[in-house]
This record gives structure tokens, C-alpha cells and sequence, in this order.
């Protein structure tokens, strides 16, 4: 019985501590537009990279110490002549990449949809800088490495089938015939692939059925890497798209890659979105993280099973907490890694110093000809964004066009989902007016003329999910409320596109030599 008793006691004691263990942190571990996500563990560091579409610089870097904390470190494709983006929408330029380590180098290979396809470079360091494209003869898109016995393959989707062939990874030569090994479960888009090696098989984990509410996750292993596959029983690995996921905020799951933990524990980071205010979201698909069990011999398991929520529970690394993002720029000097043009910038638009930014107009927004443009991605639901327009400087230039109605200046700050779907915030040196332009609606909001004798203007723009609230002062005087708009109407379902929505600073009109002068840059996030 003393023996029994003894028995019962250590294992209460065990299980007590087994819980203890248990730690939560909060999805997305990145926040905003940051989808397709791939990551690498180098020693005790991870690095994290993501799709960037249109924008530029390219394909963002992150790194952390635990898989919960993130910290952008750069930009891959940072060069003109590392990233063509002519002519590029939310539709096409960077999709998914794909990052990994092997002897002393890093290499990131990705899609280029419109200019050029699949490439890789390469770098001795993750923030930089990266080599010149290594451009690849196989295509589709969501290519990925995988490197055994000092050879180098690569999978993609050609043709709806994931494709493996062998490459050189100095010149990307192709060494093999490309041969499909899978075409998943039979749901739509089959994507994404990446392929690991664990317990003598060769794991092959792709996303199906299309980047919107029913992605899921599926996986088969073979003996042999060309195959054949066998596929997982318990495919989908990964969904929301059913029963236990279906009431929660967070859908689309899917998009993954696994990585070991230096403490031998398995996890996979992935793409998803969550919904506001009904089924809209905004703020496009971000990057989550869930555990997996992966016993020796058997399928890798997530989350137990169960879907995938904004408060999750596991056994974590040793964390490494991050404030609120708090972010103020003075223009004094270059701008972080945070900042983004839509397509290439023409750069002779942009002058930064002396504590102002002096944007030159180029076209519109909605043209998508490279706009002036420079902003961030929204990386919360709750914000704050704003500006001070230099409107001593501004009425120079409407002084010069004010027969012209057609060469006046628009600049402002601007919601911006897609080149059809945006909310501008702005002034044309007489009034300061709020629209949106969207595919299927071009709106005003009201205008408030401009208080003579102002000598700058302050826009801001806060959100509380649901809302976006326009609000203006004229110098030091208190903010007015303009308008208030649905963040609905920069959604995916209604604006189009699958990006998310950036906060930027943009100068529209004629390329007149007009321009304008914007003092500062604050987000802050509630």
C-alpha cells in the first residue's frame, strides 16, 4: 500500500510539472500582410521569410530566438536587379519562397510571377546582402529546396503536379529530368511543397484546396524521394475548414513548413487570416505557429488535432518578450527595413532629410504605374497612423497650377489593399477630403476646406478593427473627425487582391515638378 501510495504521489508530482510546462502565446505570431511563410532553424536562431507581391524591396527577413517573438532583419530581393516588378498587381510579382540553410550558406528561392519565374540567391548572412538571381529552368510556383549528401533538389507545382528534379545550387543547372511525385489528396491548387527526411522517409507536406476559407494542409511520405508517396490517413493535417474550426476568428489555414527546435521539439509556421466583422478580412494572411507531435516512424500530429485559435497552448522555448511596435519617423536619415514601394520606386521621387520627406507625384494609385508610394504593412487591427503635411510648401505648388484643375496635387495617407481598392486620406492644397477607390465603387466622403493661414496639416487615421477613422487638425489646433469607414471595404471579399492592407504616405498628379512635404510618420499599435 506505502508503496502504491508512494507510486501515486511521483506520478501526481510528474503530471503537476508536466503541466506547469505549458506556457500560451497569442496567433498570428506575425501580424498583418505576411503570408506564406518558410523558415529554418540555423544553431538556436530561426529566420522567417514571406511572399511580397508587388512591393518593394522584397520577400522580408525575420529572426527569433523562440517561434513566437519576430524581429524583421532586412529584405532578400533589396536591388533593382535582384526584383522586376513592371507592371506588377496583388495578383502577381513574389509568391511564396522558400528559405533554408546548408554548409555556410542561405539560400531563398521563390517565384517571379510575370518577370522571369523561379529563381534562388544566396547569402553567407540572412540580412545580407544576397546575391544576384540564379535563375531556374523548372517551373511553377512555391518552389523549395532540399539538400542530402551534398546534392541539391528542388520541388514545385508545374502543371498542377508536385515536380522534383536536381540542381546545381552554385549555377541552378538542372542535373535531372523533372518527375511529378504527387499531386496531392485532390483538393484544389496543390502547393507549397517542401520535403524533409525524418526516421527513414522522405516527408512531402503541400497546401490544397486554394489560399480562402478551405486551405488546408496535407502529407504523404515515400521510402524513396522520387516516390511513390503514400499519403497520410489522417489528411488534412492542418485545417480550420471544418466542424472544430469553423466558429473560430482565424481561417484559410494553411501554407506550412516544419521546423525542428533545438530542444527536439517540432513545429509548424503557416499562413492564415482572420476574419472582422463578419466573414472580411483585411489585414490579409498573416503567419501563425502550432506544435506538433511527431513520434519516431509515425505521422507528424498539430495541435492534437484540434483547430487552430488566437490563444494557443504548448510546451515553448524560453521567451523572449517584444513591446507594442511604436514606431516614429523623423525623416532624418534611411528609413527601416519596415518600409515598402508598390512596384520599383522611380527614386528621383522620393527626397529624405532634414526632417522632412519630399514626395514627387508619378500618376495614380489606382494606374499602378509605379505610384508614389512608401509606406508599412498594417500589422495590427487596432492603430494609429499619422502625418503633418508642410502646407506652406504645398500652396507653392498649387499657386503654379491653379488654372490647370487637371495638374493639381493629391498627397496624403492612404489605406491601400490593391490598386482598385484603396481609401485616400488627403489634401489638394484647398481642401482636405477623404475617397475610396474601388473596383466596384468610387466614392467621396466629404471634403473640409483648408483653414487660411495653416501652415500644416495633420492626418490621421485610426482602427479599431472594425472601423477606420479619418481625422485632420489644422497646426496645433485639436483633430476633427471627417469620416468613418467599414474596414470591410478593404477586404479581400470586397476590394479583391490577397495582399493586405499597407499604411503608406503617397504623392498623386502630373509629373509636373510639383511635390510634397510630409514631416513625420508615427504608427503605433494599440
Amino acid at each position: 500500500m506505502t508503496r502504491l501510495f508512494s507510486l501515486l504521489t511521483a506520478l501526481i508530482f510528474t503530471m503537476s510539472i508536466h503541466a506547469q510546462s505549458l506556457e500560451t502565446y497569442r496567433n498570428p505570431v506575425i501580424a498583418g500582410f505576411h503570408p506564406d511563410p518558410s523558415v529554418c532553424r540555423v544553431g538556436d536562431d530561426f529566420y522567417l521569410v514571406n511572399s511580397s507581391f508587388e512591393y518593394f524591396p522584397g520577400v522580408p527577413v525575420y529572426h527569433s530566438r523562440d517561434l513566437v517573438h519576430w524581429e524583421q532583419i532586412g529584405n532578400v530581393l533589396d536591388r533593382p536587379s535582384q526584383l522586376n516588378l513592371k507592371d506588377a498587381s496583388s495578383w502577381t510579382g513574389i509568391y511564396a519562397p522558400t528559405i533554408r540553410y546548408n554548409d555556410g550558406t542561405y539560400y531563398m528561392i521563390t517565384t517571379n510571377i510575370g518577370n522571369g519565374g523561379n529563381f534562388m540567391v544566396t547569402a553567407k548572412d540572412p540580412k545580407g546582402p544576397w546575391s544576384e538571381p540564379i535563375w531556374l529552368k523548372q517551373q511553377g510556383i512555391d518552389p523549395s529546396l532540399y539538400f542530402e549528401n551534398g546534392h541539391c533538389y528542388m520541388v514545385s507545382n508545374p502543371g498542377n503536379m508536385i515536380t522534383l528534379c536536381e540542381i546545381d545550387p552554385k549555377t541552378g543547372h538542372q542535373l535531372s529530368e523533372s518527375k511529378g511525385i504527387w499531386q496531392g489528396e485532390g483538393g484544389r491548387y496543390p502547393e507549397g511543397p517542401h520535403l524533409y527526411k525524418k526516421d527513414g522517409y522522405y516527408y512531402l507536406l503541400i497546401s490544397e484546396g486554394g489560399t480562402e476559407l478551405a486551405h488546408h494542409l496535407t502529407i504523404a511520405r515515400s521510402r524513396q524521394m522520387a516516390g511513390p508517396y503514400e499519403a497520410c490517413p489522417a489528411n488534412p493535417i492542418l485545417t480550420n475548414c471544418n466542424r472544430k474550426g469553423q466558429s473560430m476568428q482565424i481561417q484559410g489555414t494553411g501554407h506550412g513548413d516544419f521546423v525542428e527546435a533545438q530542444d527536439g521539439s517540432w513545429w509548424v509556421i503557416f499562413l492564415a487570416y482572420r476574419n472582422f466583422g463578419g466573414s472580411y478580412h483585411h489585414l490579409g494572411r498573416e503567419t501563425y505557429l502550432a506544435p506538433v507531435e511527431w513520434k519516431a516512424g509515425e505521422w507528424p500530429v498539430v495541435n492534437q488535432g484540434e483547430a487552430i485559435d488566437t490563444l494557443m497552448t504548448a510546451r515553448l522555448l524560453p521567451q523572449t518578450a517584444m513591446q507594442k511596435t511604436v514606431i516614429h519617423t523623423a525623416f532624418n536619415g534611411s528609413l527601416g527595413s519596415e518600409w515598402i514601394h508598390i512596384q520599383n520606386p522611380i527614386t528621383a521621387n522620393y527626397k529624405i532629410g532634414n526632417g522632412k520627406l519630399r514626395l514627387y507625384p508619378h500618376g495614380s494609385l489606382t494606374e499602378n504605374h509605379q505610384p508614389t508610394f512608401i509606406g508599412r504593412r498594417q500589422e495590427a487591427a487596432k492603430i494609429v497612423a499619422e502625418t503633418a503635411i508642410d502646407m506652406e510648401e504645398l500652396d507653392k505648388n498649387v499657386e503654379k497650377v491653379k488654372s490647370d484643375t487637371s495638374a493639381v496635387i493629391k498627397a496624403g495617407l492612404t489605406v491601400y489593399q490593391i490598386n482598385d481598392g484603396h481609401f485616400d486620406f488627403y489634401t489638394d492644397g484647398y481642401f482636405v477630403g477623404a475617397e475610396a477607390r474601388l473596383k466596384s465603387l468610387s466614392a467621396d466622403f466629404g471634403t473640409q476646406m483648408i483653414k487660411e493661414g495653416c501652415k500644416i496639416l495633420r492626418l490621421r487615421i485610426t482602427s479599431d478593427g472594425l472601423f477606420y477613422h479619418f481625422l485632420y487638425a489644422f497646426d496645433d489646433g485639436g483633430f476633427t473627425e471627417l469620416t468613418a469607414q467599414n474596414c470591410s471595404l478593404m477586404s479581400t471579399e470586397v476590394a479583391g487582391g490577397f495582399t493586405g492592407v499597407t499604411l503608406g504616405l503617397f504623392a498623386a498628379g502630373p509629373s509636373d515638378g510639383s511635390y510634397a512635404d510630409f514631416q513625420y510618420f508615427d504608427y503605433t499599435e494599440k
